[in-house]
């Protein structure tokens, strides 16, 4: 199997890395943006027709949500266009794409979980330029699959168990947002789940049904909101004496911290499907801050 990954030194791109790293039988081309700008289609078709991939995972994204409120055209090109140059490619050559979208393409205000074929309706350009780059990308390339997640957080990178263990060092008292809910979900469960479907493209060849391309839900459970998120990560800490006690934590509505862009208040995403076709078990991020030492 060869697999080109984009965006690997990221969250999930550097545990693909990792992870693809050790299977057999595998050539892996992982670029970030240094060795690939994906918003460039002439250099993405040349990479892609050299290299011959049989899948492509787009783990790149332009993920800064507030920023990307004044960053409008940059956004689009990392989400829209860079994800469609992929497809473009992938089609071209017979490859498969697995492209990593997220929960911003919802408008949040439903009450109970989201399934894949509930309405979208992002609030922020964030959320806007990735819905416009999931709609790219199955227009163009038939063997898609898309992987819509949520609050990722994983050893690398710059993600919200690391900000709270670091502003516990230094505060004896937090606020954080007790309104927001959804599933946090570990990077490296991401790039396994990935990698279980690419395994399951390729070994079934022209047998894979092609009714399983299209877009799949994965993120964390039990879900949770980001204070209580806070609030296991503190407990988790302490007995694995990471921190030496943990800050008060006092829960506070959006509406106390305001930011440019708007955040869903409804983040909850439902992971069945994923589970029944490709017997992906949502991630278990309590599972996952067992070794909290390493996020430092």
């Amino acid at each position: 199997m060869k697999v080109l990954i984009t965006g690997s030194n990221g969250q999930v791109g550097s545990c693909l890395v990792k992870q693809l790293q050790t299977c057999q039988n595998t050539e892996i081309l992982a670029v970030d943006r240094n060795e690939l700008d994906i918003t460039s289609r002439f250099d993405v078709l040349e990479t892609v027709n050299e290299f011959k991939p049989h899948i492509i995972i787009n783990a790149a994204a332009h993920t800064a949500v507030d920023k990307a409120e004044t960053e409008v055209d940059l956004s689009y090109a990392i989400n829209r266009d860079g994800p469609l140059y992929l497809a473009q490619a992938a089609e071209s050559i017979g490859a498969a794409l697995l492209h990593i979208s997220t929960d911003y393409v919802f408008a949040g205000n439903k009450e109970g979980i989201y399934s894949e074929t509930d309405t979208v309706n992002p609030q922020g350009v964030y959320g806007t330029s990735k819905l416009a780059g999931e709609k790219a990308v199955l227009e163009v390339c038939s063997r898609t699959v898309i992987l819509r997640t949520a609050w990722v957080f994983g050893e690398e990178g710059n993600n919200f168990v690391k900000t709270m263990l670091r502003l516990a060092e230094q505060r004896d008292e937090l606020g954080i947002v007790a309104d927001q809910f959804g599933g946090p979900t570990y990077a490296d469960d991401i790039a396994a789940a990935l990698i279980t479907i690419a395994n399951d493209i390729m070994m079934q060849g022209n047998d894979f049904d092609h009714s399983q391309y299209g877009i799949y839900h994965f993120s964390g459970l039990p879900h949770t909101s980001w204070c209580g998120f806070a609030q296991t990560i503190f407990e988790k800490a302490v007995e694995q004496k990471v921190l030496d006690k943990a800050p008060l934590v006092k829960g506070i509505n959006t509406e106390d911290y305001p930011t440019p862009a708007k955040r869903p208040a409804n983040s909850k995403l439902d992971t069945q499907k994923i589970t029944e076709i490709f017997g992906i078990q949502a991630s278990d991020w309590q599972r996952a801050l067992n070794q909290l030492s390493d996020y430092q």
